[in-house]
């Protein structure tokens, strides 16, 4: 249980980390965000940004094997990675039409499932 707690909340966690970080770039086609100012856009990605802490956080704390969590401190991170990773290709995909997936992407993400595999063998 709570290793599915744990990726669960690194899902949402890293929904908001790629909103925050990659957001503005999809937001500045709205007449009223494209005048804000370089600050004014940072502090709107601080403020995503914060309930991407109020996940990561929680999710370290439940999953980390030194809390009585599953996941060592190196997988915790792996997998923080992969699904990084996949959240900002999907994000991608569905926010940016022009960005296309192709076959290295593919190749790359079967490589990012392979080193999860390989963290997680005993």
């Amino acid at each position: 249980m709570k290793g599915l707690l744990t990726i669960l909340l690194l899902v949402l966690s890293n929904s908001f980390m790629t909103l925050a970080w990659y957001g503005h770039l999809k937001f500045a086609e709205w007449k009223w965000f494209s005048k804000l100012g370089l600050f004014s856009v940072i502090l709107i990605s601080w403020s995503i940004a914060l309930f991407e802490y109020m996940f990561q956080v929680p999710a370290n704390k439940i999953g980390f094997s030194g809390n009585g969590g599953p996941f060592s401190l190196v997988q915790l991170k792996v997998l923080q990675e992969v699904i990084t990773l996949l959240i900002f290709m999907i994000f991608t995909l569905i926010a940016f039409k022009s960005e296309t997936l192709k076959l290295n992407h593919l190749i790359g993400a079967i490589f990012l499932i392979l080193s999860v595999y390989f963290i997680f063998k005993k």
